[in-house]
């Protein structure tokens, strides 16, 4: 039995290191999945998992648990921000400013009563204070990457070995933290007197008013006089909207039309545009009409190939010219579930999937040249993701000097990362650097970064955390942290809705997406059947999850080090 024995107690074991991680990170899932009332934690368990190893003793070397503490935040946040890059810039639509916004001034209503509540209920001669409400206000707004970095910014100010356990007012404020977060909403449902039926009836309707992004598809017949001779290219000019027309039936002849083809009186087109234009191009075209494409003496077919090639990556469509070298028509595009009108500039990426048009031979070699194979996008882009870790890395170690900071201004191993994956995702395949993974591959990398992230920073508080919170200002962290959860909540929910008038899903999906908090989101899932909370979620979460980062290390620069 002394092998069992040495198992668990030599502690600079590989054996002992793995198995410590192996159990903390298993138990944390498996008691993270218990729901109380509808609600669970999630895998942050883990940290509590990690916190009661630590308290007993089952640890492992520091220099050890730092390490995998700093690469799980690195591939964390690394994925996060190659996951939200290609929506970043998107985020900011119609609708998404006012979201970010308001999104942006809750994130600084956080941190201004967590300022408050220092003041009010800390002795703010007490160095270590202010940075255990750093962790409270993270643990307050369920962020984890903001706990990493606000973390690693503390040891550059700190001594060795005088570093505050910020985890503990994290683990502290987080339960009532996720709590908080769905109480608030709830009860701006009854400020307002909000119907639930009543929301997801607008946004029926605003689905059905949406006409600018839902794609139309008609037959129409060419009687517009002033068309006779005039080319696809100048009526797409003068119309002077976004439009493809993918086939013409010219006398009994149907063909794939490019920008030169004529238009005669009498031809009949098929045309995809936006369900808003419809009506302009009926008007100077001219009118609907059925047209069975399939009994035309050359049927076409149409298809949808999946672009895996990485030599296509980055290229436009007006570059690849497969109305002139092919002899089809794109007429959309899909990218992670949207679809994309088939303009000159738009550029393909790795895992689009692209509409395509023509003969079925003419299809087939198009299929070819774009790769069309499921299997080359299981492969993952490792070398994209460690190339973006290094320059994350580099670009976070950056010094900037600032007169009055006792140290140098660095994004650190959390911001340097996130910025370079965000552009990285946007702006990847300029550079030809494949950017897609796919989702379970995302989530996987993901969680295992997370995993160990919490495993080890609750393992390092373990050690005293009991004393914090029995014996120290655990309980003030405990409500704190709620005042820090519900009070900005309470204020942009009530100026959403009754300034902005926005709809009550869309509301509590921009709050979960401000919070980063998936059980949030969970929950208005649950009590909506349309895409409002979703959408909510996604449009504010870049913005969010960056200001988080950032926020945190710029509390810890310019007031913990004073």
């Amino acid at each position: 039995m002394d092998w069992l024995i040495n198992l668990f107690t030599t502690t600079d074991s590989v054996a002992h290191i793995v198995l410590l991680y192996a159990i903390v990170i298993a138990v944390g899932v498996y008691l993270g999945k218990i729901k109380i009332g509808g609600i669970s934690i999630g895998v942050t368990f883990v940290l509590f998992a990690g916190i009661a190893a630590g308290h007993i003793g089952f640890t492992a070397p520091t220099n050890i648990l730092s390490f995998l503490q700093e690469f799980g935040l690195i591939l964390f946040v690394f994925m996060i921000g190659l996951q939200v890059g290609p929506g970043f810039l998107e985020s900011f639509r119609k609708g998404g400013i006012t979201l970010n916004l308001l999104s942006t001034v809750m994130v600084v209503l956080n941190v201004i009563v967590m300022f408050a509540c220092y003041y009010i209920f800390f002795d703010t001669s007490d160095p270590k204070n202010l940075p255990m409400m750093v962790g409270t206000l993270y643990g307050a707004v369920t962020n984890t990457p903001g706990l990493g970095a606000a973390n690693e910014t503390l040891h550059s100010i700190f001594d060795k070995g005088e570093v505050p356990q910020i985890a503990s007012g994290y683990a502290c404020a987080y339960p009532l933290g996720v709590l908080g977060i769905i109480g608030a909403t709830i009860a701006i449902k009854y400020i307002f007197g909000i119907k639930l039926e009543k929301e997801e009836e607008e946004l029926a309707k605003e689905e059905e008013d949406n006409d600018d992004v839902k794609p139309h598809f008609m037959d129409l017949e060419v009687t517009n006089l002033y068309l006779e001779g005039k080319t696809l290219a100048q009526v797409h000019n003068f119309l002077n909207r976004d439009f493809v027309c993918s086939r013409i039936l010219h006398d009994g002849h149907v063909s794939i039309p490019n920008g030169s083809t004529i238009f005669h009186i009498g031809d009949k087109l098929f045309v995809v545009c936006a369900e808003n234009d419809a009506e302009a191009i009926i008007a100077f075209i001219g009118p609907t009409i059925n047209v069975d494409w399939k009994k035309q003496d050359e049927p076409m077919v149409s298809k949808r190939i999946l672009v895996t090639h990485s030599s296509i990556n980055g290229k436009t469509l007006g570059q690849m010219h497969f109305s002139s070298a092919y002899g089809v028509n794109v007429t959309r595009v899909t990218r992670q579930g949207m679809d994309l009108f088939a303009i000159p500039s738009l550029s393909l990426q790795v895992g689009d999937r692209i509409m395509v048009v023509g003969p079925e031979d003419a299809v087939n070699r198009v299929a070819a040249v774009m790769g069309n194979s499921i299997k080359r996008l299981d492969a993952p882009n490792i070398a994209t993701i460690f190339v973006g870790v290094f320059i994350g890395i580099l670009f976070g170690s950056i010094p900037v000097a600032i007169s009055g900071i006792p140290v140098p201004i660095k994004l650190g191993i959390a911001g340097g990362p996130l910025i370079i994956a965000i552009l990285i995702g946007r702006y990847g395949y300029k550079v030809h650097l494949v950017t897609y993974t796919t989702t379970s591959a995302n989530m996987m990398l993901r969680e295992i970064g997370l995993m160990l992230f919490l495993a080890s920073v609750g393992i390092k508080a373990g050690d005293g955390f009991l004393e914090t919170v029995i014996q120290g200002d655990g309980v003030k962290y405990v409500y704190t942290g709620f005042l820090i959860t519900i009070i900005p909540i309470l204020i942009i929910g009530i100026i959403a809705r009754k300034k902005y008038k926005f709809n009550y899903f869309t509301i509590m999906g921009m709050i979960a997406g401000t919070y980063t908090d998936p059980p949030a989101l969970a929950y208005a899932n649950s009590i909506c059947s349309k895409e409002a909370p979703s959408i909510g979620y996604s449009t504010v979460y870049p913005l969010s999850m960056f200001l988080r980062i950032f926020t945190a290390q710029i509390i810890v620069l310019f007031f913990c080090g004073i």
